[in-house]
């Protein structure tokens, strides 16, 4: 059975960092890519951040500002968040695709975390 754990959310002030964490079990997730989403209130699930073999993705409003990491050891996905900001609020979701090769949306992950929430206060 596929599992995926997100932690490390919270409550943040503007231009503060937080790292968030995503457990994986039940698959070998090194040959997968791993991504990170999020969704604001009222707003559609969105990309934030991949990796593949080692080849980071990012979505234009975090580039510079996020990084994503995986240990392949562990089994798990990391997103170093800094510079954070009110507009960053949201919905944090770990996943995993399916597709040979990278794809920012939502339906090319098969497989999903349950979120963990991430607050930034101004």
């Amino acid at each position: 059975q596929v599992q995926l754990v997100e932690s490390g959310g919270g409550l943040v002030q503007a231009g503060g960092s937080l790292r968030l964490s995503c457990a994986a079990s039940g698959r070998t997730f090194s040959t997968y890519t791993m991504g990170w989403f999020r969704q604001a209130p009222g707003k559609e699930r969105e990309f934030v951040a991949a990796i593949r073999y080692g080849i980071t993705y990012y979505a234009d409003s975090v580039k510079g500002r996020f990084t994503i990491s995986r240990d392949n050891v562990k089994n798990t996905v990391y997103l170093q968040m800094n510079s954070l900001k009110p507009e960053d609020t949201a919905v944090y979701y770990c996943a995993s695709g399916y597709r040979r090769t990278f794809q920012p949306g939502v339906g090319d992950y098969d497989y999903w975390g349950q979120g963990t929430q991430v607050t930034v206060s101004s």
